[in-house]
């Protein structure tokens, strides 16, 4: 952060900002309008891409800006830009046809538009920022071969909770400490929550119900774990992890002894007293490490616990813009071939010929699974469950396949996912991790 501030700081001064383009203009979206607007002069948001333009409107009007350009295409955006004008439009490849545009911020929080628009700027050599973790949990590891043939950076945010474990992962390996777990802080978790039950929580806070019931039926969770297995090489202990209730995070290096696999794994951590943010497990067998870390309190060892409380995805989304396209640095990032999927299981009973209404529905939830098993039992990714007829009845609790729903056809990200699937081989924790520089865990 103390780099990141002084860069933007630099090209505020210079009047060379990073030329931002977001598609999406949602919760998350107008949000992220308004930070970098209101707070981030080193970086423009020179446009802003939604179906509904009229939602681009009002994300800049929540951060000041009135009357911003309707746009049709690449070249009356690069007009806009040239005459110092904020520009809106329908039509997403505005932004990544503008070679004026550098970094491309996907917050649309769907999986098929959101891999064509990620796809699409990767390919047009722009940046790639996903304010989209389900996107990232289903097609991540393909859309980063992708980048980097492209040699751009494709990235989740910091401030969502991977990008958080991630900053505390770097930090810990920086003194010498090997990380061992790492995953979210999680306050409720209940995994038959449905838009019904979270309809007033959502209507309270200005929230999509079906948005927020995938924060507490444990979707959200295990796609954003996908995503930071994905970007470590790190495995998962079991189906749906351990999740461990703890009164205090303090009390997870006692639990989680004796069961950390050869090689890491994610996991979470279900708690009120924190139950927001991101943690990680280091360890040492060195003595002179051991002595110092008892001295400042750190405990007993040889597990060491770090977090953060809290996370700010829609704040800290400047910080990922600026490591991205100052210092070519990704927050988030798979290493290679993945290492989990976040799969479909039935949230009631559910019977042939229903239509699955995807992530935060009322018909599935999703558990973490390894990549390979889920792969070997022909297992239905949650990112590729939306809108999906089911052939047979599922059992409630039942993880559905591939061949138990009929799919729509012609979708990118299906295509995209296929491809990922023969083309990225699972691979084992240790050879990931160690391709990353990292130790395996012993």
């Amino acid at each position: 952060m103390m780099i990141i501030d002084r860069a933007l700081a630099d090209c505020a001064a210079r009047h060379t900002p990073v030329r931002v383009g977001l598609v999406g203009a949602g919760f998350s979206g107008s949000r992220i309008a308004h930070q970098i607007v209101t707070a981030v002069p080193g970086l423009r948001l020179v446009a802003i891409a939604n179906r509904n333009v009229a939602n681009a409107e009002a994300a800049y009007a929540l951060a000041g800006v009135t009357h911003p350009r309707r746009i049709r295409d690449a070249s009356q955006l690069t007009r806009a830009i040239a005459e110092k004008a904020y520009a809106v439009t329908v039509d997403p490849a505005a932004l990544w046809e503008c070679p004026e545009v550098d970094v491309v911020l996907e917050s649309t929080g769907t999986i098929d538009h959101g891999a064509r628009v990620a796809l699409e700027s990767i390919r047009h050599g722009k940046h790639v920022v996903l304010v989209n973790a389900e996107l990232d949990a289903t097609l991540g590891p393909i859309l980063r071969h992708y980048a980097d043939a492209a040699g751009v950076v494709f990235t989740d945010t910091d401030g969502d909770e991977p990008g958080v474990a991630m900053n505390l992962i770097r930090q810990v390996r920086s003194i010498g400490l090997q990380v061992v777990v790492a995953g979210n802080l999680k306050g409720l978790y209940d995994r038959y929550r449905t838009p019904a039950t979270q309809a007033e929580f959502a209507r309270c806070h200005n929230q999509n119900p079906q948005a927020v019931t995938s924060f507490v039926d444990g979707t959200k969770l295990s796609m954003e774990l996908a995503v930071l297995a994905n970007a470590t090489g790190f495995g998962v202990g079991q189906r749906g992890m351990f999740g461990p209730a703890l009164d205090d995070v303090h009390e997870a290096p006692a639990w989680f002894a004796g069961r950390v696999p050869s090689g890491g794994m994610v996991d979470f951590l279900l708690g009120v007293k924190h139950g927001n943010g991101a943690f990680v497990l280091g360890c040492t067998d060195d003595p002179v490490r051991a002595e110092y870390l008892r001295y400042m309190k750190m405990g007993d060892g040889p597990l060491y616990v770090f977090y953060t409380p809290f996370h700010l995805p829609q704040f800290e989304v400047a910080n990922t813009v600026a490591r991205a396209a100052l210092f070519g640095d990704a927050a988030v990032t798979p290493l290679g071939p993945p290492r989990a999927d976040a799969i479909a299981v039935a949230k009631r009973d559910l019977r042939a010929g229903e239509l699955l209404d995807g992530i935060g529905g009322y018909c599935c939830y999703a558990l973490l699974e390894d990549y390979g098993k889920a792969r070997e039992g022909d297992l239905l990714p949650m990112g590729c469950s939306l809108d999906g007829v089911l052939k047979r009845d599922i059992p409630r609790d039942m993880a559905i396949r591939y061949a138990d729903v009929e799919r729509p056809a012609g979708r990118i990200s299906d295509r995209l996912r296929a491809e990922q699937d023969a083309l990225l081989q699972p691979t084992g924790a240790a050879a990931i991790i160690a391709t990353a520089g990292g130790e395996i865990a012993k």
